[in-house]
């Protein structure tokens, strides 16, 4: 498989009666072996993003040049109070310029 397919979305979903204990209703992979559009597109497509938008975005690290991963915080759903985020995972491969260059396309804040 080319470097170019190899970006990886992952989800975690909270349920709104443990954000305060932080546990997670659910995590896992949405799709794995993405180009990085296909890979832009399925990190900000969850089902919540359309009730209360996207809260944040935010690396794994402040050194957006070594960032591992990007992940989408979503509002809550407005009928279970759930909240979806979902992270697009790097790889390794990827330099520091083009991880920087994608947190940008990720609307990370200071990218």
């Amino acid at each position: 498989m080319s470097n170019l397919r190899r970006f990886l979305v992952t989800y975690e979903i909270l349920p709104q009666e443990s954000a305060k204990q932080g546990s997670v209703a659910g995590s896992g992979v949405v799709e794995s072996g993405l180009a990085l559009r296909e890979a832009l597109e399925v990190v900000r497509g969850t089902r919540t993003s359309h009730c209360d938008g996207v809260v944040a975005v935010e690396s794994d690290d402040s050194r957006l040049h070594i960032a591992r991963w990007f992940t989408v915080y979503n509002g809550m759903e407005y009928m279970t109070g759930a909240q979806e985020s979902r992270s697009l995972h790097v790889p390794e491969s990827v330099t520091g310029a083009s991880r920087i260059r994608i947190a940008r396309l990720m609307g990370v804040k200071g990218a």
